[in-house]
This record gives C-alpha cells, sequence and structure tokens, in this order.
C-alpha cells in the first residue's frame, strides 16, 4: 500500500459547524437539498457501502461487512482519508435478487461516493441502480459476469471466471477427467465451458457438469455421481489408499465450487468414495480455506491433497501481515472476520483501491462523479503485491470481448498440505489467454 497522507482534522469545530448547518436547514420551508454526485462534497465524511448476504439458507458471507467497518476504523483513528473520515454502510442482500436491488437503490438514497468490496451473485439487480446514478462498484467478489462488462465495475480479480480458468491449468497435467460439482444457478452456468478451456493446457480432459442445488443440506447422490462420471472404478478401492492416490501423476478428478456448501458436498463425498477407486479432488478459494482445512480435520480430513485455485497468494504469506494487524488492533475479537477468506481478503484490496483514489482527489470534492473520473483517468492503486498495480483504462483490460473491465487476470496455485494450504508454486499464473480463447 502507498504511504499514507493524512493529517488531524479539527473535529470539534467541523461538528459544530455542520450541526449549525443542519440546524437550519431543518427549520427552512426547502430545506438545503444536496449536490448531486455523491457523499463528501462539502468536506464531510466519504460515505461508501457494502453489502452481502447474511443469515440466509444459502451463501453467507458476514465477513465482508465486518472487514469494511474495521478498516473504516482503523483509517478514521489515523487520520482518516485527506482529513475526511470515512464512513461505511452496509446492507443485507440476503442472497435475493430483490435484496440486491434494495441494497442499490439505498446506496442511491444515501448518495454514496462508491459501493465498496461486496459480494453477491445478483448483479443484474444491483449494476442498473448504480449505473444510473453513476455510482462506481469498487472490488466486488466477482461470481458475476456482469462485474466484468458493466462500465461502472472496477474488479481487483479475474472473479470465477479467472478462477475457473485456473483450476483447469492446475488440473491440467493430473486429470483424465473431471467432474464440475457446481451451484444450479445463473452464475454457475458459465463454469464448465471455463473450466475446459483451462484444461485444454493439458490433454484436454473432458468436464462432466454436475449441477447441485445451491442451498442443498446433503450430497450424496451428486457425489456418487461425480465419482461415477470422473471415471472411478469401484473395483479398484481396496487396492488404493488416500496417500497413494494423492501421489497418481493422473487420474479422474472431482472439483466443487459451491461456495459455503462445498464443505457438506465433500462431508457427502468421503462416505461415498470408500466405494470407489480414489480420485483426486480440487475446488477455488472461497470455497475451501484453511479455516474449513482445519474444521474438517487437517491433515486427517478429506481435503489433505486437495489442489485449491485462489486469486491471491496463500493466507500464511507475509504480505497480508499488514491486513492481519488491522484485524487484531481494530475488530475487537469479531468472530465474523476470517484473514483466510477470500472474501475479507478481496474487501481489504477493494478498500485500499478506494483509500488510494480518493487520497489522489487531495482537497477537491469527493464524489460518486469525481471518484469515478479518476477511476476511469488512469488512476492507479497498489495493493502491497497482492495483485499487481491495478488501473482500468481500455489497454489495461485483457482481450476479452466477454469481460473488457477484466484488468487482473492472474491466480496462484495451492494445496493442502500436511493440513496447510500452501503455495503449490512460487509466481502466480496468468490466464488471459485462456479467457481470451474461451467461447462461452
Amino acid at each position: 500500500m502507498t504511504a499514507r497522507r493524512r493529517t488531524k482534522s479539527t473535529r470539534a469545530f467541523t461538528s459544530v459547524a455542520l450541526g449549525a448547518a443542519f440546524a437550519v436547514c431543518a427549520t427552512s420551508l426547502g430545506g438545503c437539498g444536496v449536490l448531486p454526485g455523491g457523499s463528501g462534497d462539502s468536506g464531510g465524511p466519504v460515505v461508501v457501502m457494502t453489502w452481502a448476504p447474511e443469515k440466509t439458507r444459502a451463501t453467507n458471507v458476514p465477513g465482508v461487512p465486518a472487514m469494511a467497518q474495521t478498516y473504516a476504523r482503523w483509517v478514521n483513528e489515523n487520520g482518516g482519508i485527506n482529513g475526511r473520515d470515512l464512513k461505511v454502510l452496509t446492507c443485507n442482500e440476503h442472497n435475493d435478487p430483490a435484496g440486491a436491488g434494495d441494497c442499490a437503490r439505498r446506496a442511491v438514497k444515501e448518495d454514496v461516493v462508491a459501493v465498496v468490496g461486496s459480494y453477491s451473485q445478483h448483479a443484474r439487480s444491483f449494476l442498473s441502480p448504480l449505473e444510473a446514478a453513476g455510482i462506481p462498484y469498487i472490488g466486488g467478489f466477482g461470481l458475476t459476469n456482469e462485474e466484468f462488462t458493466s462500465s461502472n465495475s472496477y474488479p481487483v480479480n479475474g472473479g470465477q471466471v479467472a478462477l475457473m480458468a485456473g483450476n483447469g491449468r492446475q488440473l491440467a497435467r493430473s486429470c483424465t477427467q473431471v467432474s464440475l460439482v457446481r451451484p444450479d444457478t445463473v452464475a454457475g452456468d458459465d463454469l464448465p465451458g471455463i473450466l475446459e478451456a483451462g484444461l485444454a493446457a493439458g490433454d484436454g480432459a473432458k468436464v462432466a457438469d454436475i449441477r447441485a442445488a445451491e442451498d442443498g443440506t446433503e450430497f450424496t447422490s451428486k457425489a456418487e455421481e461425480a465419482l461415477s462420471r470422473a471415471g472411478a472404478d469401484p473395483s479398484l478401492a481396496a487396492e488404493l489408499g488416500q496417500a497413494g492416490a494423492a501421489e497418481r501423476s493422473r487420474s479422474g478428478c472431482v472439483t466443487a465450487a459451491l461456495g459455503d456448501r462445498t464443505d457438506t458436498f465433500f462431508d457427502s463425498f468421503r462416505r461415498a468414495k470408500e466405494d470407489y477407486q480414489q480420485v483426486r479432488i480440487s475446488s477455488v478459494l472461497g470455497s475451501v480455506d484453511q479455516s474449513l482445512v482445519d474444521r474438517s480435520g487437517g491433515k486427517s480430513g478429506p481435503y489433505e491433497g486437495a489442489y485449491v485455485t485462489g486469486w491471491y497468494p496463500a493466507a500464511d504469506d507475509k504480505r497480508w501481515e499488514p491486513m492481519r494487524k488491522v484485524i487484531r488492533e481494530h475488530a475487537f475479537a469479531d468472530n465474523r472476520i476470517d484473514p483466510a477468506s477470500a472474501a475479507v481478503q478481496t474487501t481489504w484490496i477493494a478498500y485500499s483501491v478506494l483509500e488510494q483514489i480518493v487520497e489522489s482527489l487531495g482537497d477537491g470534492e469527493v464524489t460518486s462523479r469525481t471518484v469515478g473520473r479518476a477511476l476511469n483517468s488512469g488512476e492507479s492503486a497498489t495493493t502491497g503485491g497482492l495483485t499487481p498495480t491495478l488501473r482500468w483504462r481500455f489497454e489495461d483490460t485483457i482481450a476479452a470481448s466477454e469481460f473488457p473491465r477484466l484488468v487482473n487476470a492472474r491466480v496462484t496455485f495451492q494445496v493442502v498440505r500436511d493440513g496447510r494450504l500452501v503455495a503449490a508454486r512460487s509466481k502466480a499464473v496468468d490466464v488471459s489467454s485462456t479467457l481470451e480463447d474461451s467461447r462461452i
């Protein structure tokens, strides 16, 4: 991250002045109104919103709004951004199109300067209100293709498409046949073709597309189908132990990308696979992380030897230490925040971007219009090596017509070894060419 350029403001004087101004507005017939273009245009706080699903039957990501609020506490205790406080509004989008749309309309009503570091698979519902109001969407989790096509979206990673292309690249030399277990949703429909494009880097293993209920509580039938379609042979079950299977050079593979239902699937898979030839398993960050490996038994659990594709360095990488320090000092033991969570990590990166973009405006007005203008004019942001330098000019995007806003197509290959999710190779892998060649 860049060095901080904050100064302590005289907040007592500011509070008195603002209070007097609000009193005048409240007693006038017409009120003072709000200038168009977002909050923060008169020296007040920089107001943003972060949303994610919470307390639903399917995906729940409470760490995202919690990380956003923690980042704001840290920034504000260090003088704000150019002397302005950062105010984070949060919204529960309920993993529902209507809920996502409601959050977006609330963002417009609250006149936020940006929506930052959020998680939702319902981009079709939330992007239209943001586009109409000119509100930038910075660093969404990347679940949907719309996040990589909207001119109001500024993604910090390659989304699910990069993860799945990278997962195919990671499995290309190990798999003869791959069963993909993915959610039966619009967001999941493109994943099989992208995985197959990644597998083309090897001998072109084929993909068996297995759709599963997003809110499923038991996946035995899907696990048995995945094993069967991966080419598992029941007659060889007694001949192969787990360690031997993990060392096989080429085999059938099962990869699952079901978000927080991935653990439920692999629990069913662990029971079903006793009757089948051992196969290699894999997943992507956001579905599997270190905390899940720990909860599932560590090196004696089902994930030992599993391949995992991520966007960022492994959770134990020293480049995450600034984030971990902020969580330790400003999260107040908030157990919603898991520093190994890809969603929490994305939120950290997205807020790092926001901070640098707002800092670039100096003492000028901070509105959705000026933030968007800075992003569009080529203002860049660094992330301490967690991603390449991020910038969203046309020349910074990859040459894939389906993803015109994608500027970071790097992924990392990781593996569960002795119960720890560690780097499988030292350098990130750029999957731009795979996405450019894919046809979805």
